[in-house]
């Protein structure tokens, strides 16, 4: 397999349209505008194969969002779940009628698969994968793609020994203001992109209810805890460092972290299974550019969502604040405002971020939104159109551990006050 460059800008002027049209025009009229410019538009799938790709399913919560029976190239051939109200849910969404009653009963008798869609707890990611490699199937799974540092290499290890091919389903990757901001890197507007900032806010909700209500996700239908009670944040990263690695490919090599849990005895930080007491997690972290980035994962705040600002010696780009401010894009000196590329910046740096979903990145029955700022649509098309192309998918093993491992040890700096600690590297050898 080739690595994949699916963002390669495509040819035409700009000349016709100026910032003023774009700004003023929207939806399917703005995405029209911006297939025209030098916008990342490539094709949305090799229209030309005739193969198909049968998917499977595992997990009926999260894994019923993906549109993967909308490709052209696709058909759903299974879906399981261990509860049986979300089986059928699965059945309802992928108009599958082969239903299993759990990924091992699969394994054992499926014979129509070529690849699965791995939606289940996040504790359990890597030990599914390996079912699956072992099968002899594709993998893309849910974040985090690891729990551990053990994982990390058990998966990295299962890729390669295999030859399968294994996606991340990272959200962050495929936001609008992702995709303009890997744009804005390639054709250097930024300059040098020294610092990146990437957050994830999740806010539990009411904590009385939070520990009481057995109907919530953080609780099994025995009443026991999910894996959600607990988790530490900076095991959950891939929200925040897909917005540096999905645009620059750095890699982290040393990170600091705090954690705040406000001397807190509720439960959720005395009781869990990872031994661990924070509501919070901050840390800073350097790449191997000598570059800076500060990640939060926050599971009490007034806030939530993924969001992220990048900061280049030429030019700055912010993210919209709800409430607050409209996407941003600043340049430093006016000199640096001359760009290989129209850009639709409005008087005070105001930014109109193309409705990427409605352009020809995606096979027309996909171009809907969906859900995590419109990227689920654009990660099912991307694995499926992987596995036709016989090609890497873009958050291939090791952006996937890239995304994932700072995270780990940025935990484990938390659990000693900030300890600055090497990040051990899982890239390709």
């Amino acid at each position: 397999m080739t690595s994949s460059d699916e963002l390669a800008p495509q040819a035409g002027s700009s000349g016709a349209t100026s910032r003023r049209d774009v700004l003023r025009v929207s939806g399917a009229a703005a995405a029209a505008i911006v297939s025209g410019m030098a916008w990342p538009v490539g094709r949305a799938y090799p229209a030309e194969s005739k193969k198909k790709i049968r998917m499977a399913v595992v997990g009926g919560g999260f894994g019923t969002q993906f549109y993967w029976n909308e490709h052209p190239n696709c058909i759903v051939t299974g879906v399981t779940d261990l509860r049986p109200d979300r089986r059928e849910k699965l059945r309802e969404v992928y108009k599958c009628d082969t239903v299993y009653d759990s990924l091992e009963t699969m394994v054992r008798q499926a014979d129509d698969i070529d690849a699965v869609a791995i939606f289940s707890g996040a504790v359990d990611h890597v030990k599914h994968a390996k079912m699956c490699f072992e099968r002899g199937w594709h993998v893309i799974s849910a974040v985090p793609a690891c729990s551990t540092l053990e994982e990390a290499a058990t998966l990295k290890g299962l890729v390669e020994s295999t030859g399968l091919s294994y996606m991340m389903a990272e959200t962050s990757y495929y936001r609008a203001e992702c995709i303009l901001a890997r744009e804005l890197y390639r054709q250097g507007v930024f300059g040098n992109l020294f610092y990146v900032e990437g957050e994830y806010y999740h806010d539990r909700g009411d904590l009385e209810r939070l520990a009481s209500d057995r109907s919530t996700r953080f609780f099994m239908p025995d009443g026991s805890h999910s894996w959600r009670w607990g988790l530490p944040p900076m095991l959950y990263p891939t929200h925040s460092l897909g917005f540096l690695t999905g645009v620059t490919k750095e890699r982290i090599v040393r990170v600091s972290c705090l954690g705040w849990g406000g001397g807190d005895e509720h439960p959720y930080l005395t009781d869990n299974a990872y031994q661990n007491p924070f509501w919070n997690e901050t840390a800073l972290m350097q790449t191997d550019r000598g570059n800076a980035c500060r990640c939060n994962v926050f599971w009490l705040c007034a806030a939530h969502g993924e969001r992220a600002q990048w900061f280049g010696d030429k030019s700055t780009f912010l993210m919209e604040k709800s409430g607050i401010h409209a996407g941003k894009l600043h340049f430093r000196t006016r000199q640096d405002t001359a760009t290989p590329f129209d850009l639709p910046v409005a008087e005070g740096g105001d930014v109109n971020v193309p409705v990427y979903w409605q352009t020809e990145m995606l096979p027309a029955a996909m171009r809907h939104p969906s859900g995590h700022g419109g990227s689920h649509t654009f990660i099912a098309a991307e694995f499926i159109n992987s596995l036709l192309e016989e090609r890497t998918p873009t958050v291939d093993v090791y952006e996937a551990l890239a995304m994932t491992v700072p995270g780990i040890v940025s935990h484990q700096s938390a659990l000693n006050n900030g300890e600055q600690l090497a990040v051990p590297q899982f890239d390709k050898t």
